[in-house]
């Protein structure tokens, strides 16, 4: 499907491979197609919708007001390439949020993840304003923890039996980033 050069308006944070913007109804073929061709790679990782119900149900859980959720969309064809998210988005005194993203086989490896968090961080750091991101990620996700280490994220350490994910309870390693981490490291790569 190829999309009009417009909906580059409707990104929330632009990069030079990909940009970030809200999902809409009219995403689910194209998103559900997407997860389905990646099973094999999310299995055991991730659970993203696969059929119209739980589209919806991802939808709904986009539009809270404590969840930034986006696609990651190539700038190239605006094909949807995966999707990241902020959830449990805290403000006040401890302007905190958990950082959850995944990617589509066909796009794996070819650096678009890497790109769309740090779009991610320069949104939560400088647009939302928080003060601290938490990945969790598990044990053996090797290509994850890659990730966030790249992007400036220190291990803070390691829950048993975290999170449950696919049906069944998984042991994670906390990883985190504060603001002032994230912007000595940007000033640093210009």
């Amino acid at each position: 499907m190829r999309r009009s050069n417009n909906e580059l308006k409707n990104a929330v944070v632009a990069g030079k491979n990909v940009y970030l913007r809200k999902p809409t109804r009219r995403d689910m073929k194209e998103f559900l197609a997407l997860n389905r061709a990646s099973t094999e790679l999310h299995r055991g990782l991730v659970s993203p919708p696969i059929e119209g119900p739980q589209f919806t149900v991802f939808l709904e859980r986009c539009r809270r007001a404590d969840t930034a959720c986006f696609f990651i969309c190539r700038v190239e064809d605006r094909r949807i390439a995966g999707s990241i998210n902020l959830s449990q988005i805290f403000l006040g005194g401890f302007r905190n949020a958990y950082l959850g993203y995944f990617i589509g086989a066909p796009y794996a490896g070819r650096g678009y993840m890497t790109e769309a968090i740090r779009l991610m961080l320069r949104h939560a750091f400088t647009h939302l304003k928080l003060h601290r991101l938490e990945a969790n990620i598990q044990p053996g996700n090797v290509a994850s923890t890659a990730l966030v280490q790249d992007a400036g994220f220190v291990r803070e350490g390691y829950s048993r039996r975290y999170l449950k994910v696919c049906g069944r309870w998984r042991d994670h390693e906390r990883w985190a980033i504060l603001a002032e981490d994230w912007k000595t490291a940007s000033r640093q790569k210009r």
